[in-house]
């Protein structure tokens, strides 16, 4: 536990008794303020703000990297598809792992990690946005076998709504960074058997959707509450700190 601060005696009698020393808040108020400001972050996050800075650090066209997002989740980040590929870019565990994403549900994690792969997916074939999509759906290895898009209709498909996308005015107003509020296009959504590392066409489960037990959901409350522990500790420990600064 964090001790409380509280302010120093004041010395002996007829001494000028220094102005009252604030103290930091206690653990149950640090614990709510920290939920406050979780709530409010989820509820004012922004998905463009990550999709531009994640365009300018991985030089892939920002429509390109969102119509790649609305095709394969609709902006979904609780989106898991049949085969396991998860988030709003539909990175597989393997390739996340890959990618340094830690947390697929994270919306941040993901879109950089979507990002970082189609960028590396555009340096191996020339910066062509075509291959690169059809590479990222298919995978690498097919594109190179056949020399161009593979002649799956699934895959040709998903290279012709991509670049369809891309060109449209594409927005993401009503998703945000934390609990979505939006509702996706259905008809976006994607998921299903995965070639690249990523997912091909299926229906998109929400974690609403999956079978998890009483542990599974004990165990979310646990991390949940840990998370939110951690965090009033340091605010306990930064309120601490700038009473000590302010003693003098």
């Amino acid at each position: 536990m964090v001790s409380r601060v509280t302010a120093a005696n004041p010395a002996a009698s007829g001494a000028k008794t220094a102005a009252p020393r604030k103290t930091s808040a206690s653990f149950s108020e640090a614990l709510a303020d920290s939920a406050e400001k979780l709530r409010s972050t989820e509820k004012t996050g922004s998905l463009d703000g990550i999709f531009s800075e994640a365009s300018a650090k991985y030089h892939v066209p920002v429509n390109l990297l969102k119509a790649v997002a609305k095709a394969e989740s609709g902006f979904r980040a609780d989106a898991v598809s049949s085969c396991g590929a998860q988030g709003i870019m539909q990175l597989m565990p393997s390739t996340a792992a890959s990618l340094g994403v830690k947390n697929s549900f994270d919306p941040e994690q993901n879109i950089m990690g979507g990002a970082k792969y189609l960028g590396e997916l555009l340096d191996s074939f020339g910066g062509d946005p075509r291959l690169a999509v059809a590479a990222y759906n298919a995978g690498s290895g097919s594109v190179r076998k056949y020399g161009g898009v593979p002649p799956y209709a699934e895959t040709q498909n998903y290279v012709k709504k991509v670049l369809a996308y891309a060109g449209e005015d594409i927005s993401t107003a009503g998703w945000t960074s934390g609990a979505q509020s939006g509702s996706a296009d259905a008809s976006a959504a994607s998921g299903g058997d995965s070639f690249g590392g990523v997912s091909a066409e299926a229906p998109v489960l929400t974690l609403a959707d999956l079978p998890l037990s009483g542990d599974d959901y004990r165990l979310f409350a646990k991390m949940y509450v840990q998370k939110l522990e951690q965090d009033a500790l340091n605010i306990a420990a930064e309120n601490a700190a700038e009473s000590e600064k302010h003693a003098g």
